[in-house]
C-alpha cells in the first residue's frame, strides 16, 4: 500500500504505521527518518541538510523533496510506503504530487486520523520517554515496572516527561497543526484521495485502511 498518514500530534500515526508495515511489508517513512538517513549516508543532499541543521536553520522544502525522491526509489519502497506526518503543508503536498507523478507512483489514499483534542491531550500528557534509548511509556496504559526507570534490557535510563509534552506545550503544538497542517485534509479531499477515520482504536483504523485498499 502507498499511503499518506495525516493527523495531529498524538493521533496515533506512528502506531498505525507500525501495525500496517506488518500487513504487506510497506515501509514507514517520516521526514526525520529520511533526513537522518541521508546525513548518515553522506549523500550530497544529506550534506546540505546537515549544514542547514547545524546552522539551526529549517531544511528547505526543495531539499526535503530531493531527499524524499531518493528515498522513494530505494528497494524497500517497492512493497509500498507509509508517509508518516508528511507532507505538513500545502506547498509540500503540491511538491509531493509533482514528485510522485515524475516517479510514476500512484497513492492509494491520504488517511486522516481524526482524534478528539481531549483524547490527544490525555495521551501525550501521560506519555513518558527514556532519555537514553528513547523507549516510550504511558503512565496509564503502559507504565514502567519501576517508576522513572526504563524496562529495556541493558538500559535502565531515566524515564521522563518531555518538555514538549506538558499540557501547555501540547496545546501550542495542536494550534500550530491546526493552522499549518489541517488544511491538508481539504487539499486531499479535493484530490478525491481522502479517507477520514474517526476512531481512537489503532486496530479499528488499520481495519478501515485495509478495507479501503482491498487487503
Amino acid at each position: 500500500m502507498r499511503l499518506i498518514l495525516l493527523g495531529a500530534p498524538g493521533a496515533g500515526k506512528g502506531t498505525v504505521a507500525k501495525l500496517l508495515t506488518s500487513v504487506d511489508g510497506s515501509v514507514q517513512i517520516s521526514t526525520g527518518d529520511i533526513l537522518r538517513a541521508a546525513v548518515k549516508a553522506g549523500t550530497e543532499l544529506g550534506k546540505k541538510a546537515e549544514a542547514a541543521m547545524k546552522a539551526g536553520e529549517l531544511v528547505s522544502d526543495d531539499l526535503i523533496m530531493g531527499i524524499m525522491g531518493e528515498r522513494l526509489l530505494e528497494d524497500d519502497c517497492k512493497a509500498g510506503f507509509l508517509l508518516d506526518g508528511f507532507p505538513r503543508t500545502i506547498p509540500q503536498a503540491e511538491a509531493l504530487k509533482v514528485l510522485l507523478t515524475k516517479l510514476n507512483i500512484e497513492l492509494d489514499a491520504a488517511v486522516n486520523l481524526d482524534v478528539p483534542r481531549d483524547v490527544i491531550l490525555d495521551r501525550l500528557t501521560t506519555r513518558r520517554t527514556c532519555v537514553d534509548c528513547g523507549a516510550i511509556y504511558n503512565v496509564k496504559s503502559s507504565p514502567c515496572k519501576v517508576e522513572g526507570v526504563c524496562d529495556v534490557d541493558g538500559c535502565g535510563g531515566n524515564v521522563v516527561q518531555r518538555d514538549d509534552e506538558t499540557e501547555e506545550a501540547i496545546s501550542k503544538r495542536l494550534d500550530v497543526f491546526n493552522e499549518q497542517t489541517a488544511p491538508l485534509v481539504g487539499f486531499y479531499k479535493g484530490e478525491d484521495m481522502l479517507l477520514d477515520i474517526n476512531a481512537t482504536s489503532s486496530d479499528a483504523v488499520v481495519d478501515a485502511i485495509k478495507a479501503k485498499v482491498g487487503i
